[in-house]
């Protein structure tokens, strides 16, 4: 994918040259996914962990609570080939959806079940899954929506800016959804006690652009619609696609500079911690420079590493990223307007 380099202070967004976003894929066992795993064992410390597929079959093959019902003397690969066979099977689509959220529910369970534990420090990474049992946000959607790939279901992940409850964060978590046959979308968040949750606000591509957007809500927790905060505008649920395959990939390595010990959250911090957290975020922006999380987050950390020229480049791109995504966090602004003075 080309992608034209960005410019210093004031560029302008419609210079712009990356590919419009498409759905990641990355079925549970492909390349891609696998990809995924292996920058897990490269980046944290992985001496002696087991390779991630083995462990978790492993776990879903002794852990009663995570069996697909009906089907309990099945592996985890026969499991999901089997649900496959029975979705490719089904071809009304109000029945289909009610498979695929049937399925949903199953996934959300056997991730809870099998990954006992959230871990906000280290649950991003697939190694702390094997050893410490350990998940977070990002690492269980991803997990979520790449077994649905594998069966043949539209899956992905979206970032989340508002919860439940209204509250706001800065990009804060993921969740991930279904695009059930019928034409309309549900969220599915392991992070919570039943499987169909109602986050208020999310981000991902609508109609070829990454946008701030809030989903309209069934009795039932399914989406009917989303309104775009820039425009105002409403959109069916076939207007918003997944996050991409590269911001997906850059968020990992984001949460690595986040979360780095001595790094960007920590206190205190130590130079060593500041340039891993450094390394980290200028591979996700590598990944995906419209990720405006990880572009505004290395420019604070140039800044508390005192590179000011450069901090201040980042936190302009970042600011003026979520400016043309429709949304700008409370840091975000704050620096920019430390930035620019």
């Amino acid at each position: 994918m080309k992608r034209a380099l960005l410019g210093l202070l004031g560029f302008s967004l419609l210079s712009l040259a990356w590919a419009q976003p498409q759905a990641g894929a990355y079925a549970y066992r492909s390349p891609a996914f696998t990809a995924l795993v292996q920058d897990s064992y490269r980046e944290s410390p992985s001496q002696g962990v087991q390779p991630f597929y083995n462990w978790f079959e492993a776990a879903y093959a002794k852990t009663p609570k995570a069996k697909l019902e009906g089907y309990e003397k099945l592996d985890l690969m026969g499991a999901l080939a089997q649900r496959k066979k029975e979705l490719a099977a089904t071809k009304d689509p109000a029945a289909r959806a009610k498979l695929e959220l049937d399925t949903g529910a199953w996934l959300h369970r056997l991730v809870k079940a099998t990954i006992l534990k959230f871990s906000l420090e280290r649950g991003f990474e697939f190694t702390y899954a094997v050893a410490n049992s350990e998940r977070q946000c990002l690492l269980q959607s991803v997990l979520i929506a790449g077994m649905l790939q594998e069966m043949g279901v539209e899956a992905g992940a979206y970032m989340v800016w508002k919860n439940n409850k209204g509250e706001v964060s800065n990009l804060g978590h993921v969740t991930a959804i279904i695009k059930l046959s019928d034409g309309r979308d549900v969220e599915i968040d392991a992070s919570e006690p039943t499987p169909f949750f109602t986050h208020q606000g999310i981000f991902a591509p609508i109609n070829g652009a990454y946008k701030f957007a809030e989903p309209v809500f069934n009795e039932d927790n399914t989406i009917s619609g989303y309104k775009v905060m820039d425009s105002g505008q409403s959109v069916k649920p076939d207007a918003v696609t997944p996050l991409s395959y590269d911001y997906l990939r850059s968020q990992f390595y984001y949460y690595r500079g986040e979360r780095a010990p001595g790094g960007f959250l920590a206190a205190p911090k130590t130079p060593e911690g500041l340039a891993a957290s450094e390394r980290f975020l200028r591979q996700s922006v590598k990944y995906a420079p419209e990720n405006p999380l990880a572009t505004y987050v290395l420019g604070v950390v140039l800044q508390r590493e005192g590179k000011l020229d450069e901090a201040k480049t980042y936190i302009t791109k970042g600011y003026k990223l979520y400016e043309s995504y429709g949304y700008i966090p409370d840091g975000p602004k704050d620096a920019f307007a430390m930035a620019s003075r």
